[in-house]
Parts: C-alpha cells; structure tokens; sequence
C-alpha cells in the first residue's frame, strides 16, 4: 500500500496512507465553522411558537416532519466531524433535560460564526476559548439571578408543559390541554421528596380520534392482542405472568431428524407434542394465572388451551414494554416452568381489551407495586401522532426538571436578552483581547430573540434593539405569540415560562464543544 509524506512538524515527519485528506491552520477552523453554520441554519427556522417544519426523507422513503430540533438533527445524515459535534450538542441537551435542543444548536452555530469574525482580526483561538469560558460563567450567574419565584404547583408546571409544547404540532387542542394531562402523569408518579422515576411515565400512541382523546392511564398500555380468540377481554384483580420463555414444543437444538414408520409412531409424537403444550397450561392453572405475558413466541395449538382456561395471553412482547409490565404490577420475570414460583406473580386492579381504529390494545390499570402511567397519544395520522409523542416527551421532561429544581425563568427570549445583558456590563472588566470574545459571546446569545421575532414576522433588528432598551428600563420582556403577531410583552404574564435547567444545559453544552471546536487547527481524514 502506498505512503506519501505529508510534511514536518518540529522535526517528526508525519507519513499518511495515500488519499489522506488534511486541513490545517484557518483552513481547519473555516471548515468547521462553515459546517457547524450549516447545521444550526438547518434548524433555526423550527424555533419558537411559529416555528416552521422540516420534512425529513431517508433512503428508503420514510417520510419524518417534525419541528422538534433533536429528531431533525438525529435524522439528518451529517458527514463532516465539526457538523457532527454541533449534533452532540443536541443530542447532549436532548439526553440531559429533554428539551432546549434548537436553542443549543442554533447558539453553537452562532458562537462559531462570532469566533470566525474574531479570526478575521486577528484574535488567537485560544484568546477565544477563554473569553467564552469566561462569557459562560457569567451567563450562568444571570440565569441565577432571573430566576423566577413563584411556588412549584400544578399551574406553573402546566404553563412550563404548555411553553415547551407551543408550536411542536399540537393543533388545534392547543399545548394547554395536553399540558394538564403531561401534569396529571406526573402527579400521579410523584411522591414528596423524592425523585420521580422517568421509566414509570410512559408514553404511547395510537391513529384515530383527534389530540383532545389523549388520555392519562394509571397503568401500562401495550399495543398487543390477544393470542387467541375465545380470550378474555377483561379481568379485574388478575394475577399476571411475566414470560421470558418460548411456550412451543421443544426441538433439539443439534437438528437431529426423527423417522417415522408407522401411524402409530406419528400419533404418538403428536400426543407428546400436545402433552406438552398441557403441561404449559396446568403449570399457569396450578399457580392462578389469568393474565400471560411473554417476550417470546406461543405455540398457535396453545391459544385455545389457555382460552379453555380462562387465560389471557400476549406473545413477543417487547422487552421495554415487559419492563413496564413488571414495574406496574410487581411480576417477576422468569425464564422457565420448571420451578414457577407463585412469588414471581405480580397483580393489576383491572386488564382490559379495548378496539381503537380497528386493532386492539391491551391496558393493565392499577399495578399493585409500584406507580405507573402511561400517556396515551391520540392523532388523525401517523405523522400527527409522532409528532404528538414527541412534543409530549419533551413536556414530560421539563415538568420533571422543574419539578425537581423548583427553578424556572421568562421564556419567548426573555432570559437571553437578561443573559446578554449581564455579559456585555461585565466584558468591560475583562482585561485583553478576551474581551472581544466575550463580547462576541454576548452577541450570540441575541441569536436567539433575534431568529424568534424573524420567525414571527418581525424586524429581527428592531425587535433585539427594543427589547435591550425596555430591559435597561427594568422591565422584564420577551417577544411572545400574539394571535400569530409578535409583540414584545412580558413574558411571564403571557404564560411563557421555561425551566432554568434548560438555559443552563443549552449554554454550557455550546460552549464546551464549541471550543473544543476552536482549539483544532489540524483535521487529518483517512481515505
């Protein structure tokens, strides 16, 4: 295979496969730029109450529309390493408090372009770096000093369920209602002290009816059916078995083929095989099983036996649900018959088979161990529904961040044009040419009321110039959806609020990576 010399660095010689692609110095930091640019502009238009949609089309067809900034940028195919950074950001935002990604993004894309104008006078990258880390801290101190403080109940939970949800694609039920249902999970897992347990608040869908159908069940829903017809279609006070063993007639597992000569060896082999499967039967009679779940495969002859039983059944259930089961109800899941121990039973107050659209779904109400919820999302069509789910996730988790922390701040831009603020009074103190970058930083930051009152339909300038104005005044402001027209108004009286958590995250997860972006200047591409 073919070297070639690359060239010299302080005496070593660097030798690469032929192909070897390398950008060094501003060329480096160019190309990172240019692409982290790219990737926040590709969802900067999605932000905020009027914010647009993507359509997302991948090889095979699979059409995603969405606006939600974590979806659009996990379903983009991004190439280039500094792109692929810029998607850290949101998945990091994503994975830490469930929302904020866009706000993330489009920050980092903007603290890239203001480092590429520092480049263009002269100022050194590692000059920038300091005066971001430095322009963060201060951030991070205005987030503390606007927090809001007013008492964590379930109005300000629902008015920060409804901020997050405000243009994600609720229609025409609009973010409130489905606020209180977002609210009304959580209460229902809550217990005074201690954390709520993201896993039992669980959320599903179904197509049919429109958004207002969407509903809390205290319980597990599973899109299942039964096995067999003849089934019981619901039980109250049903003992549940958790199955993570195929019900089916064993086979050898070395392939080993048996001959049969006569009818009597073929009636024989038969009657085994159905012995068996009532064997299966008298193991879940015996213990008083009424309701059977399992995550692998029953045996289609083992159907009506276990309806002859008056059992329930669901097979190939997925493990996540199986998990669910198991937390709602108190069932342990085995692996075998052999030993069944009644003690791995678990209970549910009431199993029932309900028809939506045409299909069935299983719900199981009233686990008797441990609390769950399941959020059951109701859509006219399936891009609907997705995008339903996801808005309510995201909801979901900033009621448990604030729910947690008991810290919320103005949204609509609100808490940007404060943070913004705080670091221009303070750059001044800030000796050398990190001041710049401070200021830079600060300019970034204006990103985010800027693309929210072009998103609106507003003058972006005119808009940050009279929000900075009315805030040095002492008012709080933001710019806040009014019947589809933007208008700077106090945030918090227009029933924008967000948790502080957010702001937080979104800040330092831009900040990190975008100056681990700053401090390449060599970017070496194998073939």
């Amino acid at each position: 295979m073919a070297l070639t010399r690359s060239g010299t660095v302080g005496g070593p010689t660097y030798v690469l496969r032929e192909g070897t692609r390398r950008t060094q110095g501003r060329a480096a930091g160019d190309s990172n730029v240019l692409a982290g640019r790219a990737v926040a502009n590709a969802v900067r238009t999605t932000l905020g109450p009027r914010g647009m949609d993507k359509m997302l089309v991948d090889a095979t067809g699979t059409v995603v529309i969405t606006n939600d900034g974590a979806t659009i940028l996990d379903e983009m195919d991004v190439d280039h390493p500094g792109a692929r950074m810029v998607v850290a950001v949101a998945e990091a935002q994503e994975a830490a408090v469930g929302d904020g990604t866009t706000t993330a993004a489009v920050l980092a894309g903007q603290l890239l372009v203001a480092a590429a104008d520092l480049f263009d006078e002269g100022v050194a990258p590692t000059t920038i770096v300091e005066g971001y880390q430095e322009a963060a801290r201060l951030a991070l101190a205005a987030i503390d000093a606007n927090l809001l403080t007013d008492d964590v109940d379930d109005d300000l939970l629902a008015t920060v369920a409804a901020s997050s949800m405000t243009g994600k694609g609720t229609g025409s039920v609009g973010p409130g209602t489905l606020a209180d249902s977002v609210v009304e999970a959580v209460r229902r897992v809550s217990t005074d002290g201690e954390r709520v347990d993201r896993e039992a608040i669980r959320i599903a869908s179904h197509v049919g009816e429109s958004a207002g159908a969407t509903a809390v069940v205290e319980g597990v829903v599973l899109d299942e059916e039964p096995i067999a017809d003849g089934m019981p279609r619901g039980l109250a006070d049903a003992t549940v078995a958790l199955l993570d063993v195929p019900l089916e007639v064993r086979t050898s597992a070395a392939g080993v083929a048996y001959r049969v000569t006569g009818a009597d060896q073929l009636a024989a082999a038969m009657d085994a095989e159905v012995g068996e499967l009532q064997g299966y039967v008298a193991a879940l009679a015996d213990a008083d099983v009424e309701v059977v779940v399992s995550t692998k495969a029953i045996d289609d002859r083992l159907g009506s036996l276990l309806a002859r039983e008056g059992i329930l059944a669901f097979e190939r259930v997925p493990v996540d649900d199986a998990r669910a089961v198991a937390r709602a109800t108190g069932a342990t899941r085995v692996a075998t018959l052999a030993d069944f121990d009644p003690a791995d039973l678990g209970v549910a107050e009431r199993v029932r088979i309900e028809r939506f659209g045409g299909e069935d779904l299983a719900v199981l109400e009233g686990g008797a161990a441990t609390k769950t919820v399941t959020l059951l999302v109701r859509g006219g069509t399936d891009h609907v529904v997705a995008e339903l789910e996801r808005a309510i996730d995201d909801a979901v988790d900033v009621v448990l961040a604030t729910l947690e922390t008991g810290e919320v701040v103005p949204g609509a831009g609100g808490i940007e044009i404060a943070i913004a603020e705080h670091v221009r009074d303070h750059a001044a103190a800030i000796a050398g040419r990190r001041q710049l970058a401070v200021e830079a930083f600060a300019a970034a930051i204006d990103a985010i009321p800027r693309t929210l009152a072009s998103n609106l339909g507003m003058d972006p300038i005119d808009a940050v110039v009279d929000l900075r104005t009315r805030h040095d005044r002492g008012e709080r402001v933001g710019i806040v959806d009014d019947g589809g027209i933007g208008e700077i108004a106090d945030p918090v009286g227009a029933g924008v609020i967000e948790p502080a958590a957010v702001k937080r995250e979104a800040v330092e997860n831009a900040t990190e990576a975008v100056r681990m972006l700053l401090r390449i200047d060599d970017v070496i591409a194998a073939r």
